[in-house]
């Protein structure tokens, strides 16, 4: 079996409980999205998402309320688009630096992260948030600042989550074969794009719910019982 050199971990349901993103972050972002957009609608990084979101929608014209609207559509659609990752994080800056709330983490990660470290492993994220949403979270998590264990980040801008080429993307550029990596998600469609692509996979499936009896990845109630 290859020797694994590198992890890279998703967020959402794997390091972290669906719960706080489903139930403080987005509602959170969809609260003030207006707002932020009002008042801080002149800054380029603003602008910028704000057109990519009218691109992408295939509007040819459209007022900044149109734009503000269909965001929200997404937000209550949960669409996995890069425009809207990228604004809500911005958003979910402001309240993690007001103290508002701490991203949480399952009570092992930030434990077994430092140890994969200290063995020599290097660390990746890749998340359907934006990268800096993602540093963000690892930045004001409950267990503390965790972003000096990560040595790189990706999101959708590398590409869809479900897609092949994505993860032959994010091992070219980590620099390693696609067998001396291990992706670690609690989404069957991810790990079977890591696994075509050929990293090594490892099936989060957090309590309560039990770990299947059989399984095309191996399954795994938290990352204590995983053994790279």
């Amino acid at each position: 079996m290859s020797e694994i050199r590198a992890i890279v971990t998703d967020i959402e349901g794997t390091t972290s409980s669906i719960s706080f993103v489903r139930d403080v972050l987005f509602p959170y972002a969809r609260k003030r999205l207006p707002a932020f957009i009002e008042t801080h609608g002149d800054r380029s990084e603003v602008q910028h998402w704000l057109h990519e979101a009218a691109k992408e929608a295939g509007y040819v014209e459209a007022t900044r309320q149109e734009v503000v609207e269909l965001l929200l559509r997404w937000i209550d659609e949960d669409r996995k688009s890069t425009a809207l990752k990228a604004l809500q994080g911005m958003i979910w800056q402001e309240g993690y630096e007001a103290g508002d709330y701490q991203a949480h983490m399952y009570p092992e990660v930030a434990a077994r992260l430092r140890a994969w470290r200290a063995d020599g492993l290097r660390l990746y994220v890749y998340s359907s948030g934006s990268v800096p949403a993602q540093k963000l979270f690892f930045g004001y998590s409950e267990a503390g600042d965790l972003t000096p264990l990560f040595a790189g980040y990706f999101d959708t801008e590398t590409g869809p989550k479900r897609e092949r080429a994505s993860y032959e993307r994010i091992a070219d550029a980590i620099g390693e074969q696609p067998e001396h990596l291990l992706f670690l998600s609690d989404i069957v469609e991810e790990l079977d794009a890591a696994r075509a692509a050929g990293f090594r996979t490892a099936w989060l499936v957090r309590p309560p719910h039990p770990l299947p009896a059989q399984s095309q990845h191996p399954a795994f109630a938290d990352f204590d019982a995983i053994a790279p």
